[in-house]
């Protein structure tokens, strides 16, 4: 896309798209500024809802901290198919912004979280069986709304109905999964892919800690805090990963970055939690040269060299 900004400026413009309690963006997306202006690209953070924005005026939208979407999903879902240029694309939000995705891609084969989805109107009652499930809505993000229930107590059952029922009050599918214990010890590994001139390629990989300690209490805040450190993906891992990005809506070729979520499940093999097109944190800071990998995504994404 060209526009008179950068015919007259010969700089691309790019906003990196944020919600109004981050108007200055998250810190670990802020590494990216630099490496972008060494590149000859002026960025700078733009609030998704902010009425005075003239998206016309860039050359690409970022998608990187709007995390304030998920109560007004559809408006979000209206603006992102407004903006000209768009990263990641707007049907690829609409179609990631609720997680019954993960039923698609489970359809297309790719190893993901068992998952039960209550419609509101419908009645659930928790499985017979004991053991350790986890509830939350189809559209939610940072563990907001998000409840780890122990069904061997009856408390917990009490409160996980009640969970179910507090969502369905509000017109949201709830979520039914098995907790995978291994996350206790494992942790959870998240891919980071990003564009380079051959399309969608790995760039690093973090673990996080364990999230979920019980019931859902509420979040304070946009997120609940992580507990992040470096890590090195496995051939394993890396291979699920790949079968995921495959079985996106268009194909992962036009994505600007990606994150995979997975979890060893009970036999050890990587199941997919969550496929992140959206709003992922990238973790740039957790990895050499992230922040100048995504500079240069963002370059090829403009169609220009990603030097």
């Amino acid at each position: 896309m060209t526009n008179h900004h950068q015919s007259t400026r010969g700089e691309p413009r790019v906003a990196l798209v944020t919600c109004a309690e981050l108007p200055a963006l998250e810190a670990d997306d802020r590494l990216v500024l630099d490496p972008l202006a060494r590149r000859g690209v002026t960025a700078e953070p733009v609030v998704w809802d902010d009425p005075t924005a003239d998206w016309a005026g860039y050359d690409l939208a970022v998608l990187r901290s709007p995390w304030d979407y998920m109560p007004r999903r559809d408006e979000f879902v209206a603006w992102a198919a407004a903006v000209p240029a768009l990263a990641n694309p707007a049907d690829v939000v609409r179609w990631n912004t609720d997680k019954r995705y993960l039923a698609e891609l489970s359809a297309a084969g790719v190893p993901t979280v068992p998952t039960t989805w209550v419609e509101p109107g419908e009645s659930w009652q928790p499985p017979a069986e004991s053991g350790e499930y986890v509830l939350k809505p189809s559209i939610s993000a940072g563990s907001q709304d998000t409840g780890r229930y122990d069904l061997a107590d009856p408390g917990h059952r009490e409160l996980a109905v009640a969970h179910v029922r507090r969502l369905a009050a509000a017109g949201r599918v709830t979520m039914v999964q098995p907790y995978l214990a291994a996350v206790d010890t494992a942790g959870e590994t998240a891919l980071l892919f990003l564009a380079g001139p051959d399309g969608l390629a790995y760039s690093h990989a973090i673990r996080k800690g364990p999230m979920l300690t019980g019931p859902d209490l509420g979040v304070e805040g946009l997120y609940k805090p992580e507990e992040i450190t470096p890590r090195t993906a496995t051939p394993e891992q890396l291979a699920v990963a790949e079968r995921a990005l495959a079985a996106v809506p268009g194909g992962p070729e036009r994505l600007l970055y990606a994150r995979v979520d997975l979890i060893p499940g009970p036999d050890g093999a990587s199941i997919l939690v969550e496929l992140e097109l959206t709003e992922p944190s990238l973790f740039l800071g957790y990895a050499e040269g992230a922040a100048d990998r995504l500079a240069g995504a963002i370059l090829t994404h403009l169609g220009r060299p990603p030097r």
